[in-house]
Formats: C-alpha cells, structure tokens, sequence
C-alpha cells in the first residue's frame, strides 16, 4: 500500500492550495481518510478526514477554509486549502483507515500514511 501526498509548495498570506493524496494496493473507496500537519517545533495534528460513506469533519483552527473531497475512481483524496495562515506552514500528511467509525478517529488507529508535502505559507 503506497499513499502518495502531492501539491505542496510555497504561498502567500490570503492564498489556496490544492493537495492531493494518490493510493494504491487498497480498494480506496472502502477506506475512511484523513489529513494531518505538522509545522516545525510543534507535534502533528489533525486537519481533518472524510468518511468513505460521505461527510467530512475538521479540526477548529482550519474550519470554513479547507474541504476534503475524494475521487474513488482515481483513489484519489484532495485537500483544498483556501485563505491560506503563515500558521498553517507545516508539513502535510495524508493517511487512510477502514474502521467503521470515522470522526475523532487516533493517529495510531489510521493504518497508512503518505509521505508528507511542506507547505509554505509567507506573510
């Protein structure tokens, strides 16, 4: 299984992003997604996850500025990421679970993880 982050890069204050996370050697659409971050000196922490039945859920610091969609038939997750914060510089992770439940779901609970892609973000 391979989750592969992309889409990571440098942006100003007030900017989008769009990254995207490709999975292969699962059925993607029976996996449950989730994004996390983690910026420098701080620990990683949850952005938010979709479930694979529809709904998404996200942490309070990025509530009303990001969306996580999915393309099953391209096992594909995305995170738009709009009004872009210098607080939301950080390394991105994607990572996949098939629990049944799906918010407030523990990093050790998710199954796979991707490899992380740094955003930047300049005031």
């Amino acid at each position: 299984v391979q989750l592969q982050a992309s889409g990571g890069g440098l942006v100003q204050a007030g900017g989008s992003l769009r990254l995207s996370c490709e999975a292969s050697g699962l059925t993607f659409s029976s996996y449950n997604m989730g994004w996390f971050r983690r910026a420098p000196g701080k620990e990683r922490e949850f952005v938010g996850c979709d479930s694979r039945n529809g709904g998404e859920y996200y942490a309070d610091s990025v509530k009303g500025r990001f969306a996580i969609s999915r393309d099953n038939t391209k096992s594909t997750s995305y995170l738009q990421m709009n009004i872009l914060k210098p607080d939301d510089t950080a390394v991105y992770y994607c990572a996949a679970h098939g629990d049944r439940r799906w918010k407030r779901i523990p990093e050790s609970d998710y199954e796979f993880w991707g490899q992380g892609t740094q955003v930047t973000v300049s005031s």
